[in-house]
């Protein structure tokens, strides 16, 4: 090979190291496996693996091993990593964790954070399939959304997807709050949720003062600085059998009642449990309104469609 071919060969292994790190530091925690299949579908895993083991070397990168899943490998980006990592204009929406990126820190957060992660592989595998748009890095975990006085909502991920039109002409852009809950939280604090993401959308920020003779604008609610229209709302239910979804979603649908009938309008709240979406893939309509838990639809569903 010669020298330009190297360094083309160099820039290219430089490329996937940037996109394993941007995508094990946003993701929070992934298996070999999940970043595999995230990052590098079309070859051996045996690659993905000799990376991973290449920025552990480099500090960029750590893992824990789970004795009671066959020794699997769970990775997380280091400190150092994170700091590397939030200097990335992809990686614009991205906050590293609070918790501090070590092993204990890991294992503590290891069950839900590799449920979101097979969550999030779920709808860019599912894009992949339809020829929609969902990169890795358009699943973005726990952004920060304030509601002021220090109180926050924050989703276990936000999704963006751009789903292909049926003519084939166009695309139309779609945003979700994803909730993953695995029931370890009884019914009502999960119903709680949909309260809180009605505040959100309610949301005006205080303003003190304006400059003397401007015109007077009428506020705004804050989620309007990041999206055109709000997000629909998904919960993904885990870790427990058909009762147990069938009190999650009457929960759901009971919070949703104490919501207002435009926010109900405005926003689509749907519900599904994570082995559907695994087996059938996000876009399949097994997603339950919580105001009519009878349907089952898509999750790009919108009343009236």
């Amino acid at each position: 090979m010669d020298a330009e071919g190297a360094l083309m060969r160099d820039v290219d292994a430089g490329g996937g190291d940037r996109l394993a790190l941007a995508v094990l530091a946003q993701y929070r925690m992934a298996t070999t496996e999940q970043m595999h299949s995230l990052i590098a579908p079309d070859v051996r895993v045996e690659q993905t693996r000799r990376r991973l083991v290449k920025l552990q070397k480099e500090g960029l990168v750590d893992r824990i091993t789970l004795p009671q899943a066959g020794r699997t490998r769970v990775w997380f980006a280091t400190h150092y990593g994170a700091d590397v990592a939030a200097e990335w204009p992809e990686l614009r929406e991205w906050q590293p964790a609070k918790l501090g990126a070590d092993r204990t820190a890991a294992r503590l957060r290891v069950g839900h954070a590799l449920t979101v992660t097979e969550t999030g592989l779920a709808f860019v595998q599912d894009a992949r399939r339809h020829g929609d748009v969902c990169p890795p890095l358009d699943w973005i975990p726990e952004v920060y959304h304030s509601l002021g006085s220090g109180e926050a909502v924050i989703p276990d991920a936000l999704l963006y997807y751009r789903r292909s039109l049926r003519d084939g002409e166009g695309w139309s852009l779609l945003r979700a709050f994803v909730e993953v809950d695995r029931a370890t939280m009884g019914p009502e604090r999960l119903a709680a949720k949909i309260l809180a993401y009605e505040r959100l959308y309610r949301h005006v920020p205080v303003t003190v003062g304006r400059p003397r003779g401007a015109a007077y604008q009428v506020p705004a609610a804050d989620w309007r600085r990041r999206y055109p229209i709000f997000p629909r709302l998904l919960f993904v239910l885990d870790g427990t059998g058909p009762d147990g979804i069938t009190n999650r979603v009457n929960a759901l649908r009971s919070g949703a009642e104490l919501t207002g009938a435009d926010f109900l309008t405005a926003v689509p709240i749907l519900v599904a449990p994570l082995t559907d979406i695994l087996r059938h893939g996000p876009s399949a309509p097994i997603w339950r309104p919580v105001t009519t838990p009878a349907e089952q639809v898509t999750w790009t569903h919108r009343r009236g469609d």
